[in-house]
């Protein structure tokens, strides 16, 4: 393969985010490359280098024209130049800002120990709380034991009776039910932060304090019996439990989010399905026009050939960056004109397709479509999809039909979630559902695929209310 070929290949493969890397560095490293800042459609570098030149000085010399040459002794610049007075923040909603994402930004123990400043501790009292602050999980659990922390001082002032009650003021910082020790004091913990008059309180304390072994096994009929609450009573009392956070530390998270660009656009314009590349992904290129002016009156000096050799290579990009372009865009386009009943309906409507036939249909190598579906995006109406997700294996036959695999997912999907709690769907009960809708499937592939899902098995999702 040729260098040229080898680049678009490289280029054709790069995610958005490995791509706007890989121009920063030719931005860096080639001096004929600059960004296209130009707003309107004609190329900026059609213009010569003199009209450039004659513009600027233009502009030079009428604002030179402006400035009288005598100016009164108390003459302030505003009187000569137009001052527009600087933007003004506005801080009414910065505080609110801050406030709420302060924690996101420190993070959970920093965020604790921030609070410890506020609960009026003693300096030993401090020392333990700080302890134990490194001793909480992500998920806001205290990991540690009492007895340990209080023998790790090695002082007969520091006792397990003090650390536990620094780990109970710790208990009622934010975020509620943080420094539980396991998920029944978590979820005992912000049932008691929650005002006094809220509906059936007590009973669902009462509940998580005597009989929680019965209610992790979901025996609601034991609980039922235990607590002397009705069907639609225990009911209100299950949904104000399952109400509280079981991994309250979650709430404060510094992980950072990564952000989808997407690479092409599809909208929906006069009942067709439009395609469009998006220009914001990655930025625009040129070359400068000024260093090509150079090159033409220059001469074969190291300095001249060393900018010819930057020249070609700047386009050598340029063609590969238009070449990845046009690629991206043939292949979702066609991605969209097979998966059109998907951007109607949804995911039951995904119709069953693989590489090699869209490779045949666009004349490609099945490795460049490959290539080219790998870490691309697709925003449509229905959300923003990886190419591959477009992309599903054979589900049938001749007689029946072929059906998409990822189409098969969504009717399991949407027959548990439509089923009855006391009753639920076996694998057995939905095998034979689909052969009614003509999926011929076996047992074990709906079981394959409900384990896909992260879906229990239909005793684990019964439930007697």
């Amino acid at each position: 393969m040729t260098p040229q070929l080898q680049q678009a290949i490289r280029m054709l493969q790069l995610s958005t985010l490995e791509l706007n890397a890989e121009i920063q560095q030719a931005l860096e490293e080639n001096l004929m490359l600059e960004i296209d800042e130009a707003i309107d459609d004609q190329p900026p570098e059609t213009e010569s280098v003199d009209k450039i030149v004659d513009t600027s000085a233009q502009e030079l010399n009428t604002t030179a024209d402006n400035i009288p040459d005598d100016l009164p002794v108390d003459t302030d610049w505003s009187s000569i130049y137009d001052i527009s007075p600087p933007r003004s923040r506005d801080t009414s909603r910065e505080s609110e800002w801050d406030i709420s994402s302060a924690a996101a930004e420190t993070g959970l123990r920093d965020h604790l120990l921030w609070q410890t400043c506020l609960a009026s501790f003693t300096d030993i009292e401090q020392q333990i709380a700080e302890i134990i602050i490194e001793e909480i999980s992500d998920d806001g659990y205290f990991k540690g034991e009492i007895h340990d922390t209080a023998e790790s001082f090695n002082s007969k002032l520091i006792t397990p009776q003090l650390v536990e009650d620094v780990l109970k003021r710790i208990q009622s910082f934010d975020p509620a039910g943080v420094g539980a020790r396991d998920l029944r004091e978590t979820l005992i913990i912000q049932l008691h932060q929650l005002a006094a008059d809220t509906p059936l309180l007590g009973k669902a304390v009462s509940l998580l304090e005597n009989w929680f072994d019965l209610l992790a096994e979901n025996n609601t009929l034991m609980l039922r019996l235990r607590t002397g609450l009705d069907k639609e009573a225990l009911q209100e009392v299950l949904k104000l439990i399952r109400s509280c956070n079981p991994r309250p530390g979650q709430s404060i998270s510094t992980k950072s989010h990564d952000y989808i660009i997407p690479d092409v656009t599809v909208i929906r314009h006069n009942d067709r399905w439009i395609v469009e590349s998006n220009s914001e992904n990655a930025p625009a290129l040129r070359i400068n026009a000024g260093y090509v002016g150079l090159i033409k009156r220059g001469d074969r000096s190291h300095d001249n050939q060393l900018m010819r050799d930057h020249l070609q290579e700047a386009r050598w990009l340029l063609k590969s960056l238009q070449s990845r372009r046009e690629t991206l865009l043939r292949v979702a386009q066609s991605i969209v004109s097979r998966q059109q009943t998907f951007l109607e309906k949804g995911p039951e409507g995904m119709q069953p397709m693989v590489m090699r036939e869209l490779a045949d249909e666009l004349e490609l190598h099945e490795s460049t479509i490959s290539r080219a579906v790998t870490n691309k995006y697709m925003l449509t109406p229905r959300g923003i999809f990886e190419f591959r997700y477009f992309f599903s294996s054979h589900v049938g036959n001749e007689v029946t039909g072929n059906h998409s695999s990822t189409a098969i997912r969504a009717r399991i999907k949407k027959m548990i979630h439509s089923e009855h709690p006391e009753k639920p769907l076996s694998d057995n009960r939905i095998t034979a559902r689909l052969k009614e809708q003509g999926i011929p499937i076996a047992r074990r592939t709906v079981a394959k695929y409900r384990d896909s899902m992260a879906i229990p098995s239909s005793s684990d999702r019964k439930r007697m209310i």
